[in-house]
């Protein structure tokens, strides 16, 4: 290692300076047919999200968006990185999803969509992070104890 000696404060802060615009910055990933890929995860459900670019339309599990996911909250939370990015009508998704109930399903796809989104554009990294979509909601469900009715409810006293 070579070492170099700085005789000014206005040396160090150069040095420094050089040394962060050498920090490795996001790349795109995509795989050999042009799309980003990620999984997301919320409670039990996994869900795995292809986007490539296109005219807007939600594939889940083999049917539309609309039919897979009836309640328009759900499907409001799965446009929720797109409208961050500004990118509604922009890609076609893919997804495919498995595990848990509905709303821990689109909670999944969410988390999927904008870890895909980041792959297929970098800079969009710091908006939808900012927003919480790249932080995986780890709460799950407790497990049942021995001994118990619940998890942690006990069955009911009984005096006599």
């Amino acid at each position: 290692m070579a070492e170099t000696t700085l005789s000014s404060l206005s040396e160090l802060n150069q040095a420094s300076v050089a040394i962060a615009s050498d920090a490795p910055k996001y790349e795109q990933k995509l795989d050999k047919y042009g799309r980003a890929y990620a999984t997301g995860k919320r409670k039990n459900a996994v869900a795995r999200v292809w986007i490539k670019p296109g005219t807007g339309k939600i594939t889940v599990n083999g049917r539309d968006v609309a039919v897979y996911f009836a309640r328009p909250v759900l499907r409001m939370i799965l446009q929720q990185p797109l409208g961050v990015a500004n990118r509604v009508d922009q890609y076609d998704l893919v997804v495919t999803v498995a595990g848990g109930g509905l709303s821990g399903q689109a909670g999944a796809v969410r988390h999927g969509l904008a870890k895909a989104l980041t792959h297929y554009e970098p800079e969009l990294r710091t908006a939808l992070k900012r927003e919480g979509f790249l932080t995986r909601d780890s709460r799950v469900v407790e497990r049942k104890k021995y001994g118990k009715r619940k998890a942690r409810r006990s069955f009911q006293f009984s005096k006599r």
